[in-house]
This record gives C-alpha cells, sequence and structure tokens, in this order.
C-alpha cells in the first residue's frame, strides 16, 4: 500500500522527531534513541513509564507530560525497544521515589522490560512493574484466553500516573494496577488488516465483506471471521463478550474506552459509540466515564476495540478525570 514516507528504514527515528518537533512544549527525544521523556517531570513521585513498538501512536507518547507518562521507550514498528533504552530511560526519570514500568503483556516486550528493571535494580534504583493483559479474546488453536496488552493500556496510565502524582507510594501503585487490571476487559475486530512500511502485502486477508473478530494491535488476525452486518450488531456481539468477563447488575459502574485502530473514520466510531449507549442503557450500567478516538492503533488497520473498566472505587473516577497535559489523552 502507498504510504507518505520515505525510506521504511527511516520510518522510527523520522517518526519520533516528527512528534518531539510538534510537541516540544511537552516532550523531547533523547537522540539516538526511542525514548521521548516529559518536560515536566514532578519531584518527589514515582516516574511512570510505558512503551513499546511503534506503530501504536498515539500510544504511547501521546500520553507523556505533566501528570501523565514521564517517558515512553519506542522501538521498531511492533517490535519492543531494548532492555538498554529502557535502562537508560529509568536513569533519566528516576526522581527519587523509584519507578514503575507498565508493560503490555507480550512474550517480547514483557522480556524487554523485565531485563530492564533488573539492570536499575542492580545499579540502585527502585523499580517495579504492572503487566497489562486486558485481551479477553480467544487463541483459535487452543481456544485459550489470549490476554494480550491492548488498548485498555491506556486507562492503566491514566489511573497509574494520577496516583503517583498525588504521592502514592510505588508499593502501593503496583498494588493499585493490579486492581485495575483484573477489571479491565478488552475486544477489537477489524474490517480490513494492517500494512508495515515496506510490506507488500498485508499481515492477514480478509474477504470484503467480513470482519475478523479478536485481532491484536500488532496486525494479528482474530479468531474467528464473518460478514458484517451493521454497527448495532457489532456492539451487541462486543457488549456480550466483555459482559462475560464480570457479573454486572443495574447500576454497575463503566468506564469504556471506544478505540480505532488506524484507519476508522470518527463519524463510524461515534456511530459504533451510540450503539454501545443504548445498549448499555438497557442493561441499566452506569457509563461514568467514555472516551471514543483513536487512542493505541495497528497502523493502518481499519477496525474498533472496546474496553470496559469496572469501576471500583470512586478514586478511580478521580484518577481518570485529573486534568493531563499531553498530546493525545
Amino acid at each position: 500500500m502507498k504510504k507518505i514516507i520515505n525510506r521504511p528504514s527511516d520510518v522510527v527515528t523520522q517518526l519520533l522527531n516528527g512528534i518531539a518537533f510538534t510537541h516540544d512544549h511537552l516532550l523531547a527525544r533523547v537522540p539516538q534513541t526511542g525514548i521521548l521523556y516529559s518536560k515536566h517531570l514532578a519531584e518527589k513521585t514515582v516516574s511512570i513509564i510505558s512503551g513499546g513498538g511503534t506503530g501504536h501512536e498515539p500510544a504511547h507518547s501521546g500520553y507523556v507530560g505533566k501528570n501523565m507518562l514521564a517517558a515512553s521507550v519506542n522501538g521498531p514498528v511492533f517490535i519492543p525497544p531494548t532492555a538498554a533504552e529502557i535502562f537508560q530511560a529509568i536513569q533519566l526519570v528516576d526522581q527519587g521515589q523509584g519507578v514503575l514500568l507498565i508493560i503490555k503483556n507480550f512474550e517480547a516486550d514483557v522480556a524487554s522490560f523485565l531485563e530492564a528493571e533488573r539492570l536499575a535494580i542492580a545499579a540502585g534504583h527502585q523499580v517495579g512493574h504492572i503487566i497489562v493483559n486486558d485481551d479477553c479474546s480467544i487463541d483459535s488453536h487452543n481456544f485459550k484466553k489470549r490476554r494480550r496488552g491492548v488498548a485498555g493500556t491506556v486507562f492503566v496510565h491514566k489511573i497509574i500516573t494520577a496516583a503517583a502524582h498525588e504521592g502514592m507510594a510505588l508499593a502501593d501503585l503496583i498494588s493499585l494496577g493490579e486492581q485495575v487490571v483484573l477489571a479491565l476487559n478488552t475486544l477489537g475486530v477489524a474490517l480490513a488488516p494492517a500494512s508495515k512500511p515496506g510490506a507488500h502485502a498485508p499481515h492477514f486477508e480478509l474477504g470484503e465483506h467480513d470482519i475478523s473478530f479478536g485481532i491484536g494491535i500488532h496486525g494479528e488476525e482474530g479468531y474467528r471471521e464473518e460478514p458484517f452486518v451493521s454497527s448495532e450488531v457489532l456492539a451487541n456481539e462486543l457488549i456480550n463478550k466483555l459482559k462475560s468477563q464480570y457479573h454486572l447488575k443495574p447500576g454497575s459502574r463503566l468506564a469504556i474506552l471506544v478505540n480505532g485502530l488506524g484507519s476508522t473514520p470518527l463519524m463510524e466510531l461515534f456511530i459504533f459509540t451510540n450503539d454501545v449507549r443504548r445498549l448499555l442503557a438497557l442493561e441499566g450500567y452506569d457509563v461514568c466515564f467514555k472516551k471514543v478516538g483513536n487512542y493505541m492503533t495497528s497502523l493502518d488497520m481499519q477496525g474498533v476495540s472496546l474496553s470496559f473498566l469496572e469501576i471500583k472505587d470512586d478514586k478511580w473516577l478521580d484518577y481518570l478525570e485529573m486534568p493531563v497535559e499531553t498530546y493525545s489523552w
């Protein structure tokens, strides 16, 4: 597919330079690395770092700034950064109260971030981590939950960074993060697959009138394909799958994230959101927080993911609503 790029090998560095140039009031890039760090580091608080492969923009750089992430560490397209660069970011943003790593549950990401944590602890830093596994799709081969870290990670970023900026200690932030992850589920669907810069074909084939349920943010195909019917039918399917992960009842409070995957127009996201609104109202659920837009994409994949976070504590809402200065929240 045609893309507005130069050489595929230059995509990542030119992407990061463009972000740093555009948002130089918020963040800066460490030259020759994938590190983007906040110009508004808060003293005497735990610094929060996240990251992963590029191709998910605005994640994760879009959440770097005042009252949110201290840094994002960005690797090649769909490939996590090295442990050495994550370690460098830890050294850069540690304000003396420790550093917390928010990691999406992919084997390579977990390996890189945990190795960086080991290096940092050996160097005298206080470091902990949270692993986000909100994807509740299934593996088509063994029908087990995949539990990858996907769009719901953005809610974890927001709640944990807000709590950190209120002064919560590292151990308590880890405990809070684990509680949030347990209350968080996401399911995504593609109308058309993603294609990487320089690739001659998309990641998988999908019929013109079909959709794929349970796709991944690295362009992975889903566990089931079927003809697309309508936004309402799709919303009903995703809501029912997400409901099965909870014990919800009328009055249960939900934060929802309707997330575009890269090539879905806002018109379609808002139509889908309206269907979600109507169906959840029929169940009597209280949707007390909502976000709609592109928050964690998969390059140019056309599709949508829906995340539910069951609000277990009033403070979670306070944290979601805390004002921040970033380029994408």
